[in-house]
């Protein structure tokens, strides 16, 4: 299928790893020109020279987007890399693990500037062009943890929900203008971070780490109906699509790609 995303140029922030690096890949692949973002310029910079090298367009942007100094500078440089940005991945966020009892008030504000103010500092400077253009996409990353929190994470879920709740809130202040809004939402998707928690669960346990292992319990524990942890490319082609001409008459969605770890029916 013809995404028609051929010459549309986006900005993935967190792109330098897991589900964000397999993001701008994508994109890539689709004939997108990619700003590939992360905090730190040798990741950015082998993504950037991968994706070249397999024929792709793209260019890094450095900065921490819970600044607003730096979240400027990484936009200026998104804006002059190819003229423009049509589509915005809001995947960049911080995912800590605490109890709730043993956090702080500063420590969720400062997720939360992190994970969703971060998508504000992004929209009210990448946003207004779209809607000049008549065209444009917005995407937040969310999380099954948004709409089902578990205590260790409670802050980290609390932000993924408000993250689904900006993009129905601006799909609707952008009606009728061709930008829409929407949210990919991931289960469990095995990533770095995902394989680290396994292999210190597993090592922990006086078990050798062995990830087909993990994931046979971990889908056991959870029922998960999909029967097995998903990839960064499952994401990735949601996004693909929610980020394509395609997708013209959907906005303000939150999608599910989570293997059915969600028990409801929406």
């Amino acid at each position: 299928m013809d995404l028609r995303l051929n010459g549309k140029r986006a900005l993935v922030t967190g792109s330098t790893s897991g589900i964000g690096e397999q993001i701008a890949r994508t994109l890539a692949a689709e004939g997108v020109q990619v700003v590939v973002h992360g905090r730190r310029k040798a990741e950015a910079d082998r993504v950037v020279q991968e994706i070249m090298a397999a024929g792709g367009t793209a260019l890094a942007a450095i900065g921490d987007l819970a600044s607003d100094e730096e979240t400027a500078e990484v936009v200026k440089v998104s804006l002059s890399a190819f003229g423009g940005i049509d589509i915005l991945i809001n995947n960049a966020g911080a995912f800590p693990m605490k109890p709730w009892l043993l956090s702080t008030a500063s420590e969720w504000l400062d997720l939360y500037n992190a994970n969703v103010g971060s998508v504000v500092r992004l929209v009210t400077q990448l946003v207004p062009p779209m809607v000049e253009r008549k065209w444009g996409r917005v995407v937040m990353l969310g999380s099954f943890l948004g709409p089902m929190p578990g205590p260790p994470v409670a802050n980290y879920g609390t932000t993924k929900a408000a993250n689904i709740a900006q993009a129905v809130s601006l799909a609707k202040e952008l009606g009728g203008t061709g930008v829409t809004a929407n949210t990919v939402s991931p289960g469990p998707i095995r990533t770095p971070g995902m394989e680290a928690g396994a292999r210190d669960m597993m090592t922990s346990q006086g078990q050798e780490y062995n990830f087909d292992l993990f994931e046979q319990f971990y889908v056991q524990q959870t029922r998960l109906p999909a029967g097995r942890i998903g990839s960064p490319m499952d994401i990735a082609n949601m996004v693909a699509f929610v980020s394509s001409p395609l997708a013209d008459f959907v906005t303000g969605a939150n999608f599910r790609v989570d293997g059915g770890m969600m028990p409801t029916t929406n």
